[in-house]
């Protein structure tokens, strides 16, 4: 796989943690305040439609399997690129580890805002905003 700069990986590991907290809103009809989220809602296909950070690659979809694993495909300079890694739920957090080809493995733990039928909204370390609907 080719090489990903620093900054395209976050921006997409971002971008697949908003995805999976969306999913978790969305199946959910959970309040992100009442810390009782049932991951196997997350399962299906996401994706990021707003966010307050520049970079996210809006329009990339994150998709949640029931082992734990997840799909994040999205559009880098112009080239459509697929990443694949793990989540996990703990209270209103999602922790999401992306794989990028030789490099080591991209951690980071979002959380989560607020949960829904159709959306999901993840706030990040840097306060950044990331609002994912679920695909049908």
């Amino acid at each position: 796989m080719v090489s990903v700069p620093f900054h395209i990986r976050e921006s997409v590991m971002k971008a697949m943690v908003a995805a999976l907290a969306a999913v978790v809103v969305a199946l959910g009809g959970v309040r992100a305040d009442d810390k009782k989220i049932d991951p196997a809602k997350l399962i299906g296909k996401w994706e990021l439609t707003k966010s307050t950070d520049p970079k996210a690659p809006k329009g990339a979809t994150v998709e949640f399997t029931k082992d734990n694993k997840l799909v994040v495909v999205a559009e880098i300079e112009g080239t459509k690129r697929e990443f694949t890694g793990t989540y996990k739920v703990d209270g209103d957090k999602l922790s999401v580890k992306l794989k990028f080809g030789d490099a080591k493995d991209n951690e980071d733990t979002d959380t989560i805002q607020s949960l829904t039928d159709e959306k999901l909204v993840l706030i990040d370390k840097d306060k950044q905003q990331n609002e994912f609907t679920k695909k049908k």
